[in-house]
């Protein structure tokens, strides 16, 4: 991806940003799935502060680990 795209998009580097989900604990101990529902959370906080920029990014960073998830790149479960 164009870094630029993924600046405006995501606020990050989208392939670094994965790369970091993977080594968080919690995609460690439970899974993409709970990393999703934590970004979902983060946006909901967000856009009631009115950072409604930063929310729609983070809400395209969740977006994206659904993306790996369906490509079958992240898993959903862990620890099971």
């Amino acid at each position: 991806m164009n870094q630029d795209f993924d600046l405006q998009c995501y606020g990050c580097n989208s392939a670094e940003f994965i790369v970091q989900i993977q080594g968080c604990i919690t995609y460690q101990l439970s899974g993409a799935n709970m990393v999703v529902a934590g970004l979902m959370s983060d946006a909901q906080e967000e856009m009631a502060m009115g950072a409604v920029e930063r929310a729609r990014q983070t809400l395209n960073r969740a977006k994206l680990i659904l993306g790996e998830i369906m490509d079958g790149n992240l898993e959903t479960m862990r620890g099971n």
